[in-house]
Parts: C-alpha cells; structure tokens; sequence
C-alpha cells in the first residue's frame, strides 16, 4: 500500500459499475413500463411479470446504481477534502465485491419470487445480513478516513455522506428485524399498522437519506468543483444540514394517509412534510447560486447543465412531496400515477442527473484525462435525459389527476360514475409516453456508457499523490468557502 497516494482503485471500479448498473436498471424499468401498456410482454412467464420485475427495478436503480453511485463519490471526496487515503486498506476492496455480490443475489432471488413483500426491503434475510456487514465496513471506511485527515475542517459534503451512512445503517437494521422461516422465507418481527409504521419510517428515509442526504453530499462536492466556485454559502450549509436530518426523520407517516394508522400519527407525519420545503430548498438555492458569477459556463459545459438541472429537480420534487402530504391533496393522489411522477422526478431528474453529472466530472480524472473523450456525447446525453424526464412525469401527473377525478366522481345517485377499468383505459395513452420517456432516458445511458469505454481507452488508470499539508491549512479548493 502506497501511503503517499489516494486510493483511486475502488473508486474506479465502483464509477464503472454505477454506469452498467445504471443501464440494467432502467432497462427493467423500459420493460415493466412496455408491460403496463401491453400486459401480454410477460409472455406468462413467472419471473417476468410485473409483480416479479418491479422490485427487481427499484433495488437495481436505488441500490445498485444510485448506490455504487455513493460509494464512488464519498470514497474520493472524503479522500480529496481531508488529503490522506482512505482507512481500513482492504476493507474499502471488501465493500466493492460485497456491494455487487448483494446486487447479484437481488438479481437471481427478486425474479424467483423469494420476498420480504416490504418496499424497498424486499431481499430475504441471509442478504440483509450481507448488507449490513458491508454497510458497517463502509461506516469504518468513511468514518476512519475522517478521523485520520491531515486538515482540521471537515468539508460540508461529508456531513451529508456521514448522516447518510449512519442513518441508512440504522434504517436497515431496525425495518429488516425478522424471524426467519427457512433459509429464503423471514417473517417480519411487527405486526398490522406497526409493521406499515416501521416499514414507511424506513421507505420514506431511505428516499431522505439514500436518495437525498447522500446525493447533496454529491453536490456539495461536485457543483462547487465544476463551476470553479465556493460553494455560495458555507452558512447556509450547515443550517441546511441540520434541519434536513432532523425534520426528515418524521415524515414517513405521509404514505399512510386514510390508512389504520392513527389519525394523529398521520397528521404529524404531513406537518413535518411540510416543514421540510425550507431546508429542501434552502440546499437547492445553495447549489444553484454556487454558479454567481460563473453563469456563462451553462453555455458550453453540459457537466454544469446536468447538475444545475437536477437541482431544479430536486426543488421540484421537493416543492411536490410536501404538497402531495396534505391530507386534503393527497385524498386525490394517493394511490394514482402522480406518486409515480414524483418519485421519478426524484429518482431520474434529482438522484440520476448529479450521479451522471459527477461521474462525467469523475472518470477522466480517474483515468488521467482532461475530460470526457467526447464532449458532444455529454451534450447529447444531457438533452435524451432532460426530454425523456419531461415526458415521463408530465404523462404520469396528468394520468395520476385523471385517475383520482375518476376514482372520486359520483352519480346524482350516489354510484360511481367510472368503473375502475374505465379509468385504466383512459390512462393508456400516458403510459405510451411514459415508455417514450423512458426509452430516451435509457438510450442516453447507452450514449454515456460509449463515451466511458471510449475515454477509459484513450487514457490510462492514475493515481493521484497526497499533497504535503500541515494541519488546519486548506484543502481541495474550490469546494471550500472560505
């Protein structure tokens, strides 16, 4: 082991994997959204169906992509911002081979059938061990690395990566209590409403946590990095991270609303959903005015367009998340296609633009290049993205009204005036768009992954040398407001 280098290896390998996993994933996606408007694409085969591919999609693009995404990002950032290589030696190789054998194990079970049936925590009980054996690794790995840096600051982008890292550990271990009954059949350890309580405690975190307290670490690092700023403001920063972690945390009652969960219960969960606008939009201001001064590079950089585009997404969706949690609102789009439109708001123009945005910024320095082998590409890939997002949550928020009008229109009589399948037909169309959508996002994956292969060959695996510093001097300007 080379002390005097950063430890670029693991990195590599997971920026690599974050671009294939990418593909696998919105491909299940392209599938799955063909078979809603073509039901008979499962061609009756049981792992094929929607039912069967559907998690397969969710834990493909959350986990292994937006995962391997995280891994990347936070193992150089934390190495770059606190200038020593990351702790723990092999320990940083073991969650790369751990992370991709869990994704492959999610891949063969999920298709077979073997689930827990809990949102975002299908996988059995022998994988969820898996998991959290390697999200502990990871936590020594970060958290080993912030302990041994050379400079006193620790940089805004790794609180974020920090809470992330605590709170998904936490989050794990405490939805995936079960009892198991035989080696890939587990029985959860609550019971009715609890369970549900436990279980959306943990989905709607792993969305505050996963898909969005670990990707603004992503932006804090790379925004600032890109632009050739300091982050807008350093104030605000902190401010942001604070209220975020602490409000997030209650919000999970909003997906039981009109269920057995107390009415109290679900009232609390809608007021801090509501709270969470100010410091969801305090980070997305922070990102976007890091650019004051340096507007004119959104002309010629498409890096900077994909993440200044995903922070309009991410104020979007978080503008719509809070919206959506009022009782009197969500009476109309619980259980609609509008919940399908926001979270891909989310998941495609937030959580997968920054990924794709910092990766492009990520690779040629990994591989001793100046940038991407073709900037056009970028370009081209920036603008299938941006069309394809578009499409899909316009199609899925007027699909998702539609339905709800439907679902709630009465007769004079008191009979509902649409029958259920009534309303699926009428959605049809915008299930063809949402594929459409889908197929351009998925085809602009295609074009990155050309261009990775194209600059991976042209340039050659570095390794960067860790400057001299002496402690408490600065770090990896420019991500560092002074």
């Amino acid at each position: 082991m080379n002390d005097t280098q950063y430890n670029y290896k693991v990195v590599r390998q997971f920026a690599v994997m974050t671009v294939i996993w990418g593909i696998v994933g919105m491909l299940v996606g392209v599938i799955i959204a063909a078979q809603l408007a073509w039901p008979a694409l499962n061609f009756d085969i049981p792992f094929l169906t929607y039912g069967r591919l559907r998690p397969l999609h969710t834990n493909a693009v959350i986990f292994a992509f937006g995962g391997s995404a995280l891994f990347a990002t936070s193992y150089y950032a934390v190495q770059r911002t606190c200038h020593t290589r990351l702790f723990g030696g092999p320990l940083a190789a073991f969650t790369f081979w751990g992370w991709q054998l869990i994704i492959v194990l999610a891949a063969v079970t999920l298709p077979l059938g073997f689930t827990t049936g809990k949102e975002y925590a299908e996988l059995e009980w022998p994988i969820d061990i898996l998991i959290a054996v390697v999200w502990v690794s990871y936590a020594i790995v970060f958290f080993g690395t912030l302990a041994t840096r050379k400079v006193k600051h620790i940089y805004v982008a790794n609180w974020f990566f920090g809470a992330f890292i605590l709170t998904v550990a936490l989050l794990h271990i405490v939805n995936s209590i079960e009892s198991p009954a035989g080696f890939l059949k587990s029985y959860s350890a609550y019971a009715g409403v609890q369970d549900a309580m436990v279980q959306w405690w943990y989905g709607h975190n792993a969305v505050g946590f996963f898909l969005t307290a670990g990707f603004l670490g992503m932006m804090y690092y790379f925004v600032p990095k890109q632009a050739g700023r300091p982050v807008y403001s350093y104030r605000l920063s902190i401010v942001h991270f604070w209220a975020l972690i602490f409000t997030y945390m209650w919000a999970g009652p909003h997906h039981l609303h009109y269920t057995a969960l107390p009415d109290w219960a679900q009232s609390l969960g809608m007021v801090f959903s509501l709270i969470l606008l100010a410091p969801s939009w305090g980070g997305m201001i922070n990102g976007i005015m890091t650019l004051s001064g340096a507007w004119h590079k959104l002309r010629t950089d498409p890096i900077l367009k994909f993440l200044i585009v995903s922070l309009s997404f991410y104020g979007m969706s978080t503008f719509e998340g809070p919206m959506m949690s009022i009782k009197t609102v969500n009476a109309l789009s619980h259980y609609t296609d509008w919940t399908v439109g926001h979270v891909h708001s989310g998941a495609l123009g937030w959580v997968a633009m920054i990924s794709v945005g910092s990766l492009y910024y990520l690779i040629p320095r990994l591989f001793g290049r100046s940038e991407m082998y073709s900037v056009k590409a970028i370009t081209l890939h920036f603008w299938t993205t941006t069309i394809g997002i578009v499409l899909y949550i316009a199609s899925m928020w007027i699909a998702g009204v539609m339905q709800g009008l439907m679902w709630r229109a009465v007769n004079d009589d008191g009979t509902l005036t649409y029958t259920f399948v009534e309303s699926v037909k009428a959605t049809y169309p915008y299930y063809v768009i949402r594929l459409t959508g889908g197929v351009l996002v998925l085809s602009g994956m295609f074009v990155m992954l050309w261009n990775v292969v194209k600059t991976i060959g042209a340039g050659k695996a570095v390794e960067a040398t860790i400057p001299a510093v002496s402690a408490g001097s600065g770090f990896d300007a420019p991500a560092h407001a002074h």
